[in-house]
This record gives C-alpha cells, structure tokens and sequence, in this order.
C-alpha cells in the first residue's frame, strides 16, 4: 500500500513539474517578445536602447531554442546597425535573419507572422543596399518583400514597400517609375490612415525638385511636415529638413537653408546617425563655401569626413575629401589642399578598387565551387549508374553504357561550347573598355585645353562617376537597364560639357521594359558616340539626339536617332579624312551580337539607316529578352 502510495505521489509530483516547466518555457518566450518590442519601438529614437534590447532577445532565444524569437532579434540588431552605419553588421544580422525565418516557413507555409518576418527582413536589406547604392540588389528585395506582404494581405506594410520601390527609381533619376509606385503607396496611405504617409509625400516633393519644379516640391514638403507633427518619425523628419535646405539652398536664400541643415544635423545627431549627419555637415560645408565664407567651412566640411570615415562610407568620404581640399584652397593652405586632393583620388580609387576585388573574388569562389560541384556530380552519377546495372545482364549494361556516355559526351561538348561563347563575349568586352576610356581621355585632354583647369575638374568629376558605373558592371555578361540608362546619361551629359551644350538629348523607356530586363555593358555607347562626333559636331548649328528602348515580338529594341548631316554625308567626311584613327566599335559590336545569338539561340541584329524625311542617323538593335537574376 505504501509502495502504491509512493508511486502516486511520484507521478504527480512529475505531472507538476511538466506543468511547472512548461509555464516556464511559455513565460521566458513572453519575454522574448517583450525585449523585441521594446526594440522595435525603440528604433528610431533610442538606437543604442534597441541595440541592447535586440541582444537580450538574442541571448534570450537561442538558450530557449525559440527560433522566431531569435529571427525577429537578428532583425531588430541589423536596425541599430543601420542606424549607426555599421552596414556590413546590418548585412551579417539579416543574412542569420533569413535563414531562420526560411526553415521556419520550410514547416509552415501559410503561417504569417512567419511570412510577414521574412518580408520585414527582405524589406530591411533592402534599406541597407540602398544606402550603399547597390540599387540592383535594392530592388530585387523590397520585390521579395511586396510579395510576401500580398499574399499576407498586410496593407500598412505594402504601402511601405511600395515607397521604398519608388524611392530606389528615383534614387536613380527614373522619375516615371518612382512616381508610379509612390502615388500607389500614397493612394493605398491614405485609405488606410498609414502614418508613413509623410514620408511618400517627402519623396514626391524630392522628384518634382529635382525635376525643375521647386514650388511643387514645397508644397508637398509643407504637406508632409505637418503629417510628421501628427506622426512623428524622427529619422524622416531629419531627412526632410535636409531636403528644405536643398530647396532654399537653390533659392538663394542662404538663412533659412542653414536654419533647415542644422535642424536636420541635430536631428541626426540625437538619433547618433552617423551617415545622415555626414550628409548634413557637408551641406552646410558647400553652403557656407558658396558664400565665400571658407574659415567658417571647414570645421564643418572636416567633422562630415570624420564621420564619413569613421562609418566606412567612402562614397560621403569621396565628396568631403574633395570639399576639404578646396576649402584649404581657397584658403592659401595648399600643401593641405594637395593632401586632401590624393585622398581623394586615394578614396575614388578605393570605391573602384572594392568594386572590382569583390568581382574578382566572387568570381574566383564560383569557379572552385562549380569545379567541386561537377567534381561530386560526376562521382555521385558514377556510383548510382553501377549500383543499377549491377543486376543487368553483360548485354544491357553495355549497351546502356554506350548511351549514357554518348549523352555525357553530347552535354559536356553543348557545355563548354557555352562556356567558350561566354569567355569570348566578356574578352570582346574588354577591348571595348579600352577604346570606351581612351575617347574619354581624348575628350577631357581637349576640354583641358579648351576651358582651363576649373571647368576640366568639373569634367573630371562627372567622367568619375561613369567610370564608376561602368567598373561596377565590367565584369558581368549583362548590366540592368536603369544602370545603362544612368550611364549614358552621365556620358551624354559629359559631351553635352565638352561641346558647349551643341545638342540636346531624351533618354526614353517604355513601361514594357522590365526592371530586371539586362543587356551586354557598353553596347549602345559606341553608338552615342558615334551619333555625337559624326552626325552633330559636323553640323551648323544644334542637334539633337534620342535613345529609347523598347520590347517588341519578343525582342528588346534600343534605339539611338540624331538630326545630324546624315550617313551619306558622314562617311564622306569619313573618307576624305587624314587622320589614322580607325574605330573599333561597329567591328566588336557584330561579333557580340554573333555570340548573343549563338549562346541564346535567338536572334540579335543591328540597323543602321537614314532618318526618313530629313537627315539624320538612325542605329537599331534588335536583341534577345534577357533577364538578370
């Protein structure tokens, strides 16, 4: 009877410890949450708070095994990393983030807090590609965040994905697209009351400023001050007064854009955002520098590259560098100002530098990983074909191994007649880059000549940035077309410089065109090229050229059209000329378009013809749709 006895006091002494335990478990995750929520609710005016909330979820979680917990953590600890500018933590944080919340979604799909986490991840790297300009990358996130809110139906969040689409577009200057995602944000903002609003309409004003219409872009910059009254968001307000500073900074009216850049510095400063304050510090630099007022510059144009500096962001540091440098300038300090100067030479060079060492290692890490995978492919296939045909009689298994080795045979030739295709595609492309730098070298050497050192530095600067676009996608077999476009509008405002403003140009592209559609790099320069120095500069008096691109039957169709003397009377020129120059770009260009069609099995052509009806030049590419992953 005791024994019985024991034996129900032992059993239910364990029911009430599983009892116990289990309360437990449920208490420590309700802590969890509570630690990310105080994170969460943190984040835009106490980073160092969320900072220290995030880890103690973190710690909290993986002791507890409770992984939505730890995602949601990761995530909230990438936040106080972009906040203070730390980016390649905010990278690391979110790349954990992911990873969790997709086993998590492996064993439940349709759960959506899990959804909407993912969602939110995407949605934050995409905030941190943006600020590194990585804009490619930018997109193909908040994409995957737009369509995870759809399916979840969350409607605040899809308003915010939708202004962050926009805002990228117009972070590239491709107005139409920013507006049609921002206008859907704030028509979806609206009808659901969406505090965010005030940023939509900072970003609406930011495009009708930057396209011409600054009392446009006021109004919606009232509209949105008053929104962030009754919603405040002390990082968006921050932004904006840098934006009124740009505003009357273009006015002339020099008080009220210090009045806007100092309310936007302190802003900064008080959310400990170091890049934002960067920026901010750098206005009021070139502010002050543009009033002559140079001893009073430089503390400011120094602190904004220390900060720049001391958060990695080179392309701030680039900008500050090179403000430094003219300040110590102006102000008779020229051993200074020339130790300014290298770096920065030295910190345009490092963006080009890190651009090209990442391509390069990528590249390195994909060739051994693909010569391991076809290592183990091969060995795996081997294995499982004689475990198969062991049972076989000697008559089938030969003849079965007849055919499959002729099959291997067949694909390993297809495989590598594609790799060969590929590796003489990007050889093509590099004697392109050549020739694409020495005209530009030409161009600036003559405008050195022609407009003295100050409007040749200005030259420089804008040379800078397209060589910059045009390493950051050398490597690659395809560029986005945003980043094509974006480069042939710096090479043409570049020509536009050196030949006095002697024509006028229009970029176009239509809305079938796919933000993912892709092109060979540096196809349709040659052409602009060519269009500028044979078909206008022969010309008495301006001219005009258009690009467009477009998708037809299948194709995507790029155009290049000017009002210049015309074909005939350009290769006349051409003939009767003396110089030894021959160029290379029509050459190279048919033999990229040869192995376009032979490695996409579709065709690729070219069309050059008068304009009808006037003189003019009109060069058509008609290539193969090819998207980018």
């Amino acid at each position: 009877m005791k024994t019985k006895l024991r034996i129900a006091c032992l059993s239910f002494t364990l029911v009430l410890s599983g009892i116990g335990h289990a309360q437990q478990r449920h208490a420590d995750t309700a802590s969890v949450n509570d630690y990310n929520k105080r994170a969460n609710r943190l984040r835009d005016t106490h980073p160092d708070s969320t900072a220290f909330y995030a880890q103690k979820a973190a710690t909290l979680a993986t002791s507890l095994h409770y992984d939505l917990g730890l995602a949601e953590a990761t995530v909230n600890q990438a936040n106080a990393a972009i906040i203070k500018g730390d980016y390649p933590a905010a990278l690391s944080y979110l790349s954990k983030s992911k990873s969790v919340y997709s086993k998590l979604l492996e064993n439940a799909a349709d759960d959506v807090k899990v959804k909407n986490g993912l969602a939110r991840t995407y949605a934050t790297s995409g905030i941190v590609y943006t600020q590194q300009s990585n804009y490619f990358m930018a997109l193909e996130s908040y994409q995957k965040a737009l369509k995870l809110y759809e399916e979840t139906a969350d409607k605040t969040s899809i308003s915010k994905a939708l202004n962050n689409i926009g805002i990228v577009y117009k972070s590239q200057s491709n107005y139409p697209k920013a507006l049609q995602y921002l206008k859907q944000a704030a028509k979806l903002q609206t009808a659901i009351g969406e505090p965010n609003a005030a940023m939509t309409l900072t970003n609406i004003g930011v495009i009708a400023f930057e396209s011409g219409k600054p009392d446009e872009a006021l109004q919606y910059y009232d509209r949105a001050e008053r929104a962030f009254a009754q919603n405040p968001n002390p990082i968006g307000l921050a932004l904006l007064r840098n934006y009124q500073g740009d505003y009357y900074r273009k006015q002339q009216n020099f008080t009220k854009a210090e009045t806007y850049y100092r309310k936007s510095f302190d802003g900064y400063e008080q959310l400990q955002n170091k890049f934002g304050a960067s920026l901010a510090l750098y206005n009021l630099g070139k502010l002050y520098a543009e009033q002559h007022k140079y001893a009073e510059a430089m503390p400011l144009a120094t602190q904004s590259l220390q900060y720049a500096s001391a958060i990695g962001a080179l392309d701030q540091a680039y900008h500050s560098e090179k403000l430094v440098s003219e300040l110590y300038g102006f102000l008779g300090n020229t051993a200074e100002s020339f130790r300014h100067y290298k770096n920065y030479i030295v910190a345009r060079d490092s963006i080009f530098n890190q651009q090209n060492n990442k391509k390069f290692a990528q590249a390195e890490m994909d060739f051994e990983y693909r010569k391991k995978e076809a290592l183990l492919s091969e060995s795996g296939k081997r294995f499982r074909l004689f475990a198969i045909l062991g049972s076989l009689t000697a008559i089938l298994l030969v003849l079965l191994l007849l055919v499959i080795h002729n099959r291997r045979q067949v694909k390993r030739r297809l495989t590598l007649q594609k790799e060969v295709a590929e590796y003489e595609q990007k050889a093509l492309h590099l004697q392109m880059n050549p020739h694409f730098v020495f005209n530009c070298l030409g161009a600036i050497s003559s405008f050195i000549v022609q407009n003295g050192t100050d409007s040749a530095l200005k030259y420089l600067s804008k040379f800078s940035k397209l060589m910059r676009l045009t390493l950051e996608y050398s490597k690659g077999s395809l560029i986005p077309i945003d980043k094509e476009i974006e480069s042939l509008q710096n090479y043409l405002e570049l020509e536009q410089l050196r030949f006095h403003n002697k024509f006028e140009f229009k970029i176009a592209s239509s809305p079938k065109v796919e933000f993912n559609m892709g092109l060979p790099p540096l196809l349709i320069q040659p052409f602009v090229e060519n269009a500028i120095l044979h078909g206008i500069v022969p010309k008495e008096g301006n001219g005009r050229i258009d690009v467009a691109f477009d998708v037809e039957n299948g194709q995507l169709i790029c155009s290049v059209t000017d009002d210049g003397i015309g074909l005939s009377e350009s290769m006349l020129l051409k003939e009767n000329s003396v110089t030894a120059h021959k160029s290379m770009a029509l050459e190279i260009t048919k033999k990229r378009l040869e192995i376009m069609e032979s490695t996409t099995s579709k065709t690729a052509q070219i069309d050059i013809s008068p304009v009808a009806n006037k003189n003019g030049t009109r060069v058509t590419l008609r290539l193969p749709v090819q998207y980018i992953p």
